[in-house]
């Protein structure tokens, strides 16, 4: 459940970004890199590293998203952290990996802070610490990633880095289950199962299980198919 979202988030972020791009041609994407334009160095890191319009080249995205980095675009240093921490284009370096999150973070990217939140809750290529993990969570949540908001429930509902607040768990995994998180969801369904910092609820157990499975969660679905075995409606 703590696991660093990086695959689907940045696949799903550079193909949107790529595709805000796509009226650029490659020539035009470098003249403007060249000219020190981050943005349209960004761009083109997303071109090369997807394919879209060129021949894949990870290695050249890489250099790419380093110098948008170094240009202060936020969403490049992202991915850059990403590529290190899975040793996609660049030898593996999960500290690296952690600087350039930090940073990204600083600019307001929210991925970042979640996932830099997981490295600090696991102590994963950096110290543990779950002090620190708590405070970006928050931050992303706050943010709207869902992700975050999930995590940082968990950290209310089991006391950990913070004071146990059952009610403040289930404030957070509502907010998360809005944005469609099926672990959420899936805990909400429990919370109102057993009556847990919320009052008993069959019924809106069953409907937050429901929903959990819709979102192609197994437990949520096996949760929902055994409340529904009992009659609640």
């Amino acid at each position: 459940m703590k696991k660093i979202f990086i695959l689907w988030l940045i696949t799903f972020s550079s193909v949107l970004f790529a595709q805000n791009n796509s009226t650029k041609s490659v020539n035009q994407l470098e003249k403007e890199c060249n000219s020190k334009n981050a943005v349209s160095c960004g761009s083109l890191a997303l071109k090369y590293e997807y394919g879209f319009g060129i021949s894949q080249d990870k290695f050249k995205a890489f250099e790419l998203y380093q110098k948008a980095c170094d240009g202060n675009n936020i969403f490049s240093c992202y991915v850059l952290g990403a590529m290190y921490f899975d040793g996609e284009g660049v030898s593996q370096d999960k500290l690296k990996a952690s600087e350039l999150y930090k940073k990204a973070c600083d600019g307001n990217n929210n991925n970042s802070c979640y996932n830099l939140g997981v490295m600090y809750q696991n102590g994963e290529g950096i110290v543990q610490d779950k002090f620190k993990a708590f405070e970006l969570y928050q931050k992303a949540c706050d943010g709207n990633f869902s992700s975050a908001c999930f995590n940082l429930g968990l950290m209310y509902f089991k006391g950990e880095s913070v004071r146990l607040d059952k009610f403040k768990a289930f404030e957070l995994y509502q907010k998360s289950c809005i944005g469609n998180n099926e672990n959420s969801c899936n805990n909400l369904g429990v919370m109102y199962q057993n009556g847990e910092g919320v009052r008993l609820d069959l019924s809106k157990a069953l409907s937050f299980y429901g929903k959990a499975c819709d979102l192609k969660s197994q437990i949520g679905c096996e949760n929902y198919a055994k409340l529904k075995n009992t009659g609640v409606k």
